[in-house]
């Protein structure tokens, strides 16, 4: 069995358990999405664990078609018409938590880093989930944003406004 492996941050809190059921859904399917065993894109790792979060009250991207994708809002405009927002593979209004699913280039392009600061910008998010590859062609992608995070935290130098990040790897 493969087994998922999760960080949550601050290190300082506990996890919620909203987060906990989605580690739970990224569990039950790692003999599936493994990245020890598979080589699948993001967008196929999230149509396999889909159902399951949308059964824990998450809206998930459907498709890279326009009207398939989670907008949040990220600025307002006249009569509080939608100015700005970033999409989300998933996304939670009562929880107020984002998902991101990433693959290859999660770490190699620094795709986490553009999650992070999105989550920042995003209306109302005060939880952000990213789920990566724990190894992606022998880079242990999942030990190199946890050690991101961990130098984030440790400085005190960068003050996020998010709750808390959970970092998963699958």
């Amino acid at each position: 069995m493969s087994e998922i492996q999760w960080q949550f941050f601050p290190k300082s809190k506990i996890i919620p358990n909203h987060l906990k059921e989605v580690v739970e859904v990224f569990e039950i399917y790692s003999n599936e999405i493994s990245s020890d065993l598979y080589t699948y894109s993001s967008n196929e790792v999230l149509e396999k664990v889909a159902l399951s979060l949308e059964k824990i009250n998450y809206k998930v991207e459907k498709s890279k078609k326009s009207n398939d994708k989670i907008k949040v809002p990220v600025l307002f405009g006249p009569n509080g018409r939608l100015e700005k927002y970033f999409d989300a593979d998933g996304y939670s209004e009562k929880s107020k938590t984002v998902i991101e699913v990433e693959a290859g280039r999660g770490v190699t392009n620094y795709q986490f880093l553009k999650d992070l600061f999105q989550a920042c910008m995003m209306h109302e998010v005060d939880f952000l989930v990213i789920a990566v590859r724990k190894t992606y062609k022998k880079s242990p992608d999942f030990k190199k944003v946890i050690t991101f995070f961990d130098t984030i935290y440790a400085s005190g130098r960068l003050r996020l406004p998010l709750e808390g990040i959970l970092i998963i790897g699958y």
